[in-house]
This record gives structure tokens, sequence and C-alpha cells, in this order.
């Protein structure tokens, strides 16, 4: 069941979907059976992304580099495509890092 934000909350909306593709992720993660190479690393970025989600106005660059090391180390487990795939429209709801 996923989150949504309360109306009036005064939530940045692109905060609370980063927060809600996050935590689907992370849980996805922690249920998913198979061990991987770089499993570590996923967890930690994705524990980065939570604890910017947390701040309420994330560095894009910052989510822009987690994103590519959760993408990259999680990148052949099908079973997570779709949860990656939130978290990183969640990303693009920021836009562009600047150059």
């Amino acid at each position: 069941m996923e989150q949504r934000p309360v109306t009036g909350s005064g939530e940045d909306p692109r905060v609370t979907e980063l927060r809600v593709a996050v935590a689907r992720l992370r849980r996805e993660l922690a249920g998913h059976p198979a061990e991987f190479p770089d499993r570590a690393v996923a967890e930690d970025e994705l524990a980065a992304l939570h604890a910017m989600a947390l701040t309420g106005n994330p560095e894009i660059a910052r989510l822009r580099r987690s994103l590519l090391l959760i993408a990259g180390s999680i990148g052949s487990v099908s079973a997570l495509a779709l949860a990656v795939k939130g978290v990183r429209e969640a990303v693009d709801l920021f836009g562009e890092a600047p150059r």
C-alpha cells in the first residue's frame, strides 16, 4: 500500500514522491531473497536518498548520482525493475542537475 501525502501537509510533492518511491524499493530489496555483489551499494544509496528526502530539499546532482549507483548495482535484478523505475521517475521530477 503506497503512502500518499496528506492534503495541506506543506510538503513538496516531489519530495513526497521521492520518499514513497525510495520506501517501496527499500522494502522490495529487503524482501528479495537473492544476494548479488553490489546489494550493499544499493542499500547504502537508498539510505542516502531516504535521508535527502527527509531534509525536504535534496541536492539534484546527489540524487542523480545515487540513482546511477542504484541502477548499476541492481541493474540485472528484473524483479526490482518497476521499483527502480519509480525511483528514477521521482528523481526526474527535480529536473536536470545544474552543469
